[in-house]
């Protein structure tokens, strides 16, 4: 039978860990931009072994699931001489991760943007770093907005995979509730209350930062 009891404990305890969990994905959100940026601008270049490079990234990061990622990014850094903790391991494997992935949104974003814009900011002798901060950079982001919030929520739901390196988000606290009442349903359940809240409020928060950007 369903215990109210257990599943209103386990919620504070929740509550907790989904700060970890939110920081974790929303650092991989931020690093990974940084990243994607190179990455887009490898993928956009001229030379076939700089866009070959760009792309091998790509296929190599989207190819490869999160959790293997993990794995490797935990058990290949100590094997190579670098001790990490969990947490920065975490969010090295996220981010390196989204990076592919928003890498192709931003891509997209730049290629959408009319040529006509370049030319005049050539013409009126913008320098390439000012066109690419100043007319390039603000229009992506505003193209792509909406793929990158969808990205974020992705993020959200696939850190339960961060359970396995040992850090204590949303999903390994609910696995030790669960081990430590064996009431497995209350604690999952409260679990996916809490991910549907947090995505359910993302979600809500980039309707509401698009529909600014359009007006």
């Amino acid at each position: 039978m369903f215990s109210p009891i257990v599943f209103a404990q386990a919620l504070p305890l929740l509550l907790k860990a989904a700060i970890a969990t939110v920081g974790i994905s929303l650092a991989g959100l931020v690093i990974g931009f940084f990243l994607a940026l190179g990455v887009c601008a490898a993928r956009l270049s001229a030379h076939p072994v700089t866009r070959a490079c760009g792309g091998t990234y790509v296929f190599f990061f989207r190819g490869v699931p999160l959790l293997v990622q993990l794995l490797l990014v935990y058990y290949l850094l100590p094997f190579v001489g670098i001790n990490v903790p969990p947490l920065v391991a975490a969010i090295s494997a996220v981010s390196l991760c989204s990076a592919s992935y928003v890498a192709e949104i931003l891509r997209g974003g730049f290629l959408s943007i009319p040529p006509g814009q370049m030319e005049a900011a050539r013409m009126l002798g913008i320098r390439p770093f000012d066109m690419l901060r100043r007319v390039q950079v603000p229009q992506a982001f505003r193209l792509t907005l909406p793929s990158l919030a969808n990205e974020m929520v992705l993020l959200i739901k696939a850190s339960s995979l961060i359970s396995v390196v040992g850090v204590a988000e949303i999903t390994r606290t609910a696995q030790n509730i669960a081990a430590g009442t064996y009431r497995p349903l209350e604690a999952y359940l409260a679990a996916g209350l809490i991910y549907f809240v947090i995505n359910g409020t993302l979600a809500a928060l980039a309707h509401l930062a698009e529909h600014r950007l359009h007006a």
